[in-house]
């Protein structure tokens, strides 16, 4: 019971916070395709390298251990279409699954209408899962479960790697927007 609270708890404030930073809207979404507003890909790409490093040093303090957290087998192909037609999605309907919930609580008649899509689709996949199962299992990566294992690199040599990145992302995007800007001026 406390864990589904827990939960619950959480998905509110993950949800609040979507919302506060604009995520909730389609407008703010949509403008990182058009590669004038970089901040859903910052704050979402600096979230994941700051969880990994994070779980990387509770490891290494003894907090958490890797072996026992669940990471699925990764199946290349199958991660390529389905980011793909999420892509599309997102592109298209301005929304992920995540803001789209966001959008619909607050009343957002274009998230609720991207909602039912999501739900739709879903139970489509669902139904249809067992013939689409050379889908979902191809390109099954074999050598590691993890990108440092994949790559035959220290985990902290990738993990810098990632946080370097972050870098050039805010530099990059930085210089997207302010190019943006300086055209929605002229």
């Amino acid at each position: 019971m406390i864990d589904a609270i827990v939960a619950v708890a959480l998905g509110l404030g993950f949800g609040f916070v979507l919302e506060r930073a604009g995520f909730g809207s389609s407008c703010k979404l949509t403008a990182q395709f058009r590669l004038t507003d970089w901040s859903v890909f910052k704050v979402m790409f600096s979230a994941i390298v700051f969880t990994a490093v994070g779980l990387y040093l509770l490891e290494r303090v003894g907090f958490v251990q890797a072996t026992s957290l669940f990471v699925p087998a990764p199946y290349l192909w199958a991660m390529a279409a389905g980011g793909a037609l999420i892509g599309v999605g997102f592109a298209v309907g301005g929304y992920c699954p995540g803001t789209s919930a966001v959008g619909l609580m607050t009343g957002r008649l274009d998230a609720i209408v991207f909602f039912v899509g999501l739900f739709i689709g879903t139970f489509l996949f669902a139904g249809l899962f067992g013939e689409l199962d050379a889908l979902t299992t191809a390109g099954e990566i074999t050598r590691g479960d993890r990108l440092p294992e994949l790559l035959g690199l220290p985990e902290w040599l990738v993990l810098a790697a990632m946080v370097a990145a972050v870098f050039g992302v805010f530099q990059l995007g930085g210089w997207f927007e302010r190019r943006a800007r300086a055209v929605g001026q002229a």
